[in-house]
C-alpha cells in the first residue's frame, strides 16, 4: 500500500509541474500572433527565445497579448 500511495505522488510531482509550464493555448497565440511577427519574427518556432522576446517588448504590445505574456509571468 505504501509503494503505490510514494508512486501516486511521484507521478503527480511529474505531471503538475508539466502542466504548469505548458505552452499558451490556442486563444492566447492568435491574441499575440501580430505582435510576435512585428516584434519577434526571428524567434518563431523558437519557443523559449520567444517568450523572452515578447516580455522585453511587453510595453509595444497589444492588450491581449500583454495579459497573455504578464499571465506567463512576463
Amino acid at each position: 500500500m505504501k509503494i503505490s500511495a510514494l508512486a501516486a505522488l511521484l507521478l503527480a510531482a511529474t505531471i503538475l509541474p508539466a502542466a504548469a509550464q505548458s505552452g499558451p493555448t490556442p486563444q492566447e497565440q492568435m491574441a499575440c500572433r501580430s505582435d510576435a511577427s512585428k516584434f519577434c519574427a526571428e524567434h518563431i518556432g523558437k519557443p523559449p527565445q520567444m517568450n523572452a522576446c515578447l516580455r522585453e517588448n511587453k510595453s509595444k504590445l497589444s492588450d491581449g497579448c500583454r495579459k497573455v505574456v504578464e499571465s506567463h509571468g512576463g
